[in-house]
């Protein structure tokens, strides 16, 4: 099974451009409406814009753009070091949330929203 979990951004240029730099790789996919990076073998993380969304569905969708700043997703994301791609996120634009801390489910997870509100936590497993 393949997926592409897909977020609706205001400006698909500028979280191109966040994500390419929080993530360190170049987008698999960068066409007008829609941006894709490579998370692994099965799994991709898609950005469309809200714009794009509304069209391609016909209006059948509340306009994600009603919805400025609001989260609307976690993007939780496994990397070697959470705290390093925190500060990343930060210098690219990211809203802090919390830096990284060990978490009651056993994850070091430091947490931060990007432009459109979406969360994104970077986490790493803790060996037990």
């Amino acid at each position: 099974m393949n997926i592409i979990f897909v977020i609706y951004v205001e400006d698909q240029k500028r979280s191109r451009e966040f994500y390419q730099r929080i993530l360190k790789q170049d987008p698999i996919l960068d066409v007008e409406g829609m941006t894709e990076f490579k998370i692994n073998e099965n799994t991709k993380l898609g950005i469309m814009p809200e714009s794009g969304i509304v069209k391609l569905l016909k209006n059948k969708i509340i306009n994600p753009s009603k919805a400025k700043g609001v989260s609307r997703c976690e993007i939780y994301l496994y990397v070697d070091s959470p705290e390093e791609f925190y500060k990343r996120a930060i210098l690219f634009g990211a809203k802090p949330i919390s830096e990284s801390l060990i978490r009651d489910w056993g994850d070091e997870v430091a947490y931060c929203v990007d432009f459109d509100g979406n969360v994104i936590a970077f986490a790493r497993k803790i060996k037990s």
